[in-house]
């Protein structure tokens, strides 16, 4: 299984893939985990992934460009994307066990509002 995780924040997830099972899946050749950072497809020189809402209101949001660009150079064929938000369905371990059958799955970090 590879999963491809794209983030504004690559380095927080140095932490949680070096420590315990996801280590040892790793070395083992179980899983195949790549922590991609957003900014690496954004146009410009100054690498701006996000903006302030349209609509007004606080927080920044993602700019779509950067998302739609690295889903595109990512996706192969049977690919899962997974945008994580609060507002999504609960993550279950009925919903673990089904992704886990996904060869390839590429997690859209939100962070923002």
């Amino acid at each position: 299984m590879r999963i491809d995780v794209v983030t504004l924040f690559p380095r927080m997830f140095d932490s949680p893939l070096s420590e315990s099972m996801l280590r040892v899946a790793r070395e083992k050749g179980a899983i195949e985990i790549r922590v991609v950072d957003l900014r690496d497809y954004t146009a410009g020189r100054h690498r701006v992934a996000d903006d302030y809402p349209f609509g007004g209101g606080g927080g920044m949001v993602l700019k779509p460009e950067p998302l739609f660009t690295a889903v595109e150079a990512l996706r192969g064929p049977g690919t899962r994307v997974v945008l994580l938000c609060p507002q999504g369905p609960l993550f279950t371990q009925d919903a673990a066990a089904r992704l886990a059958r996904v060869a390839h799955l590429v997690l859209l970090c939100g962070h923002y509002e």
